[in-house]
């Protein structure tokens, strides 16, 4: 398992393939909010001191509003939810791990790390859910997910585009035994480097994977910026409106320039695009996400109205 698993946001590697690309570079590779939420002022002992517990529980109490978990002590905060995969993985002896998919693929990469087997389909004592799916946005109810848990297993919902779907489906408000759910802080706020995400789970799983992630798993910097951003109601209803409006106008921008929309969230578009599609925009410095078992699909990350025009200059 120590192969590279390709993903979105790689520029390094694109500058590389398309050396005669004009800049600056364009990257729509990934599912990340072009609107930030904006960065409050720093103080100095956001970096010199280490976080404060205090700190980190009142960030739980934000998050668990936010994500609708009924009690702060099932939230886990965690630099990222990328570091709580392998985690959670763990806190099963090895036995078979599926991953629904196509989809993420670190899940199943990390369900290996761990020991188990990977199957695609039968029975299994793990299961993981993207839900809704990337890439192609697919969303199961909370009676689907819950009908498909395994019965003395553990069930895996990454709802990391959830804020950006119909939130009334989420599983996190539902978690019990044998049921983890997993957030993304970095996405919907457009701030992916920061580093935050949560866990929530059943309370004797959470209290492990605290454990596992030790003290100060948080950042002072990360830790500021979600207490003020997880506070913001207003910020978050005026942003989901937003990604919706930017992602009707992107459908738009692909219909004329020749693509069709096959699903996604209002973070991400899947089409199916014209041959040289993924050439023909990286020789105009806009990298995009490919997909070797779809070589006729791309997914589009959300432009800003300034990408957006550019995205459909090159398309024409």
């Amino acid at each position: 398992m120590g192969r590279d698993i390709p993903h979105g946001g790689n520029l390094t590697e694109a500058r590389l393939r398309f050396p005669e690309a004009r800049g600056p570079w364009l990257d729509l590779s990934t599912g990340i909010s072009p609107f930030p939420y904006p960065l409050p002022d720093f103080p100095a002992e956001a970096f010199t001191r280490l976080p404060e517990p205090a700190d980190l529980l009142r960030l739980q109490a934000l998050a668990a509003r936010r994500y609708g978990a009924r009690d702060p002590a099932l939230v886990v905060a965690a630099p990222g939810t990328q570091i709580l995969l392998p985690l959670i993985a763990k806190l099963l002896p090895p036995g078979r791990a599926r991953v629904l998919g196509p989809t993420y693929a670190e899940h199943a990469r990390a369900a290996a790390l761990a020991g188990h087997a990977v199957v695609e389909d039968g029975p299994s004592d793990l299961l993981t859910v993207v839900n809704p799916n990337n890439p192609d946005g697919r969303f199961r109810t909370r009676r689907e997910l819950l009908e498909a848990r395994p019965p003395q297993g553990l069930l895996v919902v990454d709802e990391a585009f959830m804020e950006a779907a119909p939130r009334d489906e989420s599983l996190a408000g539902k978690v019990e035994e044998g049921v983890i759910v997993l957030r993304s802080f970095g996405k919907f706020h457009g701030l992916a480097g920061l580093r935050l995400g949560f866990a929530i789970a059943p309370a004797p799983l959470a209290e492990k994977l605290r454990d596992a992630l030790g003290p100060w798993a948080v950042s002072g910097p990360a830790l500021l910026v979600g207490l003020v951003a997880l506070a913001d109601e207003a910020w978050a209803a005026a942003s989901r409106r937003r990604l919706a409006g930017a992602a009707a106008a992107l459908d738009a921008v692909l219909a004329v320039g020749g693509c069709r929309v096959l699903g996604g969230t209002s973070l991400f578009r899947l089409a199916e695009v014209p041959p040289g599609t993924y050439e023909r925009l990286g020789r105009a410095g806009i990298l995009v996400r490919r997909f070797d078992h779809w070589p006729d699909r791309i997914r589009f990350g959300l432009p800003d109205a300034a990408a957006l025009r550019r995205l459909a200059e090159a398309l024409a």
